[in-house]
């Protein structure tokens, strides 16, 4: 028996059926696909944050259980105090720790789509059986239509973007909590975005039961930290630390993230910019004829090329020199649609030219 055959005896077939996540390369392009803060911190906060850094020992593992820097993310974050915190390496893993704590044969994990790619890819690696609700035609919830999924399906985990990824779009409150009421398992809000839209769902923890808040701290400008973090009651996270590996948090990102804690009205003045020039772009491409743009409440803008491929127009963008995001072909409601992430003023002149060049 060869290589090949004894990795086709022994790998889980659904593993061998799919394909893996892949991040196209951006070297040499303005870089706009990804949804991350454009700023680079000031120069003076750079080096004291370097100077920080040479306090750590990097022959020791890292705080296993880093409090100090838990109370630090429950201040700036306005999270109950109350409320025990998980820390995983990005929301990923957080999803992660999740879906391989409830995932069992028989079991739904159930989301909104288009939505997140990895809840249904997570999920189903776990070994769940994953449940697509389509969204309305304008991307807002289907109350009803997600209040039958949960009825036909009683799902373990419903996973709830708020704003959504890829639509970015805040979903109507009174339809969150009908679903967090009917849900017979666990309701995950994810706020990967929350800042850009100034809304949570934070104050709701304890009220309801089932009801936990994910955030990462990578769309704030802290991507290459991978720091996500969970928030509930204690009798989930109790049993959710139970699956969540040892020293996953290494210790340069705590104390990075201590650090610029101390400095957090860096990032809330970069917020603001970003929100600022998300509404100056969204006027600019709803001048543009060929182009029909939604709405946003995230630091990115999802639109649609009309009478235009979008191949055509996300090629275009790239050859000259500016790389976003191709939905076409990833859902059936985001056919020949396009996501650019708001950059820095300059950057997203050059795409505003770039794309009326295109599709103008």
């Amino acid at each position: 028996m060869n290589a090949k055959e004894k990795v086709e005896r022994w790998i889980r077939p659904s593993i061998l059926a799919s394909s893996a996540y892949k991040v196209p390369a951006s070297a040499g392009l303005i870089k706009l696909d990804a949804m991350e803060n454009p700023y680079p911190w000031p120069e003076e906060i750079k080096q004291a944050w370097l100077d920080e850094l040479r306090s750590v020992d990097l022959n020791r593992y890292p705080d296993a259980c880093p409090e100090r820097l838990k109370g630090h993310l429950r201040q700036i974050m306005k999270l109950p105090p109350s409320m025990p915190i998980l820390l995983g390496n990005g929301s990923d893993e957080i999803i992660q720790i999740l879906a391989l704590a409830m995932a069992q044969k028989d079991r739904v994990f159930l989301a909104p789509e288009p939505g997140f790619v990895m809840y249904r890819v997570i999920a189903e690696t776990a070994g769940a059986r994953f449940i697509g609700v389509p969204l309305r035609e304008d991307f807002s919830l289907d109350r009803d239509a997600m209040l039958k999924a949960v009825q036909q399906h009683q799902p373990a985990l419903v996973f709830l973007a708020c704003p959504n990824n890829p639509t970015g779009n805040l979903f109507d409150q009174d339809a969150i909590h009908a679903v967090t009421r009917a849900a017979p398992g666990l309701v995950i809000m994810d706020e990967a975005y929350y800042a850009f839209a100034g809304k949570s769902f934070a104050d709701y923890l304890g009220q309801y039961d089932n009801l936990l808040v994910m955030r990462t701290l990578s769309k704030l400008g802290l991507a290459g930290l991978r720091l996500g973090l969970l928030a509930g009651p204690d009798c989930w996270l109790h049993e959710l630390e139970k699956v969540r590996l040892p020293y996953n948090i290494n210790s340069l990102t705590q104390k990075s993230v201590e650090f610029i804690c101390q400095h957090y009205q860096i990032l809330e003045q970069q917020v603001q910019q970003i929100r600022q020039d998300r509404e100056k772009m969204l006027v600019s491409m709803s001048n543009l004829p060929k182009i029909h743009v939604w709405p946003s409440q995230a630091n990115f803008i999802l639109f649609r090329v009309l009478g235009e491929n979008a191949g055509f127009v996300f090629t275009g963008l790239k050859m000259r020199g500016i790389l976003i995001k191709n939905l076409h072909g990833s859902h059936a409601m985001l056919q020949d649609c396009l996501r650019v992430t708001v950059g820095t003023e300059e950057e997203n002149s050059r795409f505003m030219d770039a794309l009326a060049e295109v599709a103008g």
